[in-house]
């Protein structure tokens, strides 16, 4: 599939608590198999799947078997350690969406896992569509639980439209734009590239320059002042702690079982003869 490795950057690993963003498709994976990831492990994070096309299976070792769907959220908390596996369903042609990580506070890293789904109403405002699937944007608020205060939308803006939003002047902001031209703070962003805000705005005003519908993910959130070691599927503060997560999944049962997913699960890769250094918000 063509996955974009959009978050994180050279220069950038964080926008708030968001760590991770991993833009794929539009592909037609009728013919190809389409999407599947083997049970793998998770720790410190949340991972946040969010589809504009398509059917993806999740199942996972808390016995969790869901589908995620488009304008549907599925929210996994991986906390002090659990696995999964992602395929996508025989009867996904166009599969196309985005795969999303939240590093958890340092208070909340060994948290035990959980399993979130919620569906979002959309909300229309003048100038955009939105549907509100963390936090609060747009007079919407997402009942699904975080451990870190955030916000996650898409927001579809029509044809030439402007919209101009309230939002935290604590927060910080990225625009993911998936198609369409959309200007936002004066910078023009196109399909594919992600924008940044800084705190400090209480209003964020978006324009879609172009004469057909745009669709954007806005994530945001307080700067995320500590610093991670993000290796594979772990998050951790150290390298000790992700050699230690590695060990318990290649030898342990820290993790689980995933149940019902036909096939083996993945090995983790070796680690880098040098030790793993902790980075922070901008690089």
């Amino acid at each position: 599939m063509t996955v974009r490795r959009t978050l994180p950057q050279r220069t950038r690993t964080l926008i708030g608590a968001w760590c991770f963003v991993d833009h794929y498709g539009p592909d037609d994976v009728a013919g190809t198999g389409g999407m599947d990831v083997a049970p793998h492990p998770h720790t410190g994070l949340q991972t946040v799947s969010w589809l504009f096309s398509g059917e993806i299976e999740h199942r996972d070792s808390l016995g969790t078997h869901a589908l995620v769907r488009p304008g549907e959220l599925n929210l996994m908390t991986g906390g002090h350690g659990i696995s999964h596996s992602e395929v996508s369903t025989p009867g996904t042609t166009v599969l196309h969406g985005v795969q999303l990580w939240l590093a958890l506070p340092g208070e909340h890293r060994h948290t035990g896992p959980a399993f979130q789904h919620y569906a979002p109403s959309p909300v229309r405002v003048a100038g955009a569509d939105i549907r509100v699937f963390l936090g609060s944007l747009a007079g919407d608020t997402s009942p699904v639980r975080t451990l870190t205060p955030l916000v996650g939308a898409e927001l579809v803006l029509p044809p030439r439209s402007t919209t101009t939003l309230e939002v935290d002047a604590g927060f910080e902001h990225g625009l993911l734009v998936d198609q369409g031209e959309v200007r936002m703070a004066g910078t023009l962003l196109r399909p594919t590239e992600l924008g940044h805000l800084g705190p400090g705005s209480a209003v964020l005003t978006l324009t879609n320059e172009t004469d057909t519908a745009a669709r954007t993910v806005l994530l945001g959130g307080p700067p995320f002042e500590e610093r991670i070691v993000m290796w594979w599927n772990f998050i951790g503060r150290s390298h000790e702690e992700i050699r230690q997560a590695r060990e318990d999944w290649m030898s342990g049962d820290r993790f689980g079982e995933v149940r019902g997913y036909d096939g083996s699960r993945l090995p983790a890769p070796e680690l880098p003869p040098v030790a793993l250094k902790p980075r922070g918000r901008a690089g």
